[in-house]
């Protein structure tokens, strides 16, 4: 009597935790300031975006793509001429983030590591086409006054 309560109670528990993997597999969780995009095996890189908070999931057919949404820093050092044909030495620091709506677009052609593969050819040049406005003496009159530049990168 007491081996097939036992045996009763094990099929039970092995069958919950066999559900509770289940679920476990179906649920993921997106961080406040991050944004998800799902990859499904079939069709492909869906193109919501998923916003914060538990969501579920095909298990093995879907797969969350997260991407951090909220501004980070990066430091670009460059070396550059100056109107007068002069070297300079100068690092410029960029915020930047994602658009939130454009993420699937942005993982299907460029992928996760977007920030790696674009942002240093692009600061890298619009920082020396306003470099080479200047000479040295009004680089050095401009940025020792504490003046900052706002660039806008090209949509």
């Amino acid at each position: 009597m007491a081996a097939k309560v036992f045996e009763s109670i094990g099929k039970f528990g092995l069958a919950l935790a066999v559900a509770g993997g289940v679920v476990n597999s179906a649920l993921y969780n997106v961080d406040a300031g991050h944004r998800a995009v799902i990859f499904d095996r079939f069709r492909g890189v869906q193109d919501i975006v998923v916003g914060e908070g538990t969501h579920f999931l095909i298990p093995w057919v879907q797969k969350p793509i997260i991407f951090d949404c909220r501004s980070r820093p990066r430091n670009v050092p460059v070396i550059t001429g100056s109107k007068d044909l002069q070297n300079v030495n100068i690092t410029l620091r960029i915020l930047f983030r994602p658009v939130a709506s454009q993420l699937p677009r942005i993982f299907t052609s460029i992928g996760e590591d977007y920030d790696e593969r674009v942002l240093p050819s692009i600061t890298t040049e619009i920082l020396k086409s306003v470099v080479a406005r200047f000479d040295a003496g009004e680089l050095i009159t401009y940025l020792a006054a504490g003046q900052s530049v706002l660039l806008q990168l090209p949509q």
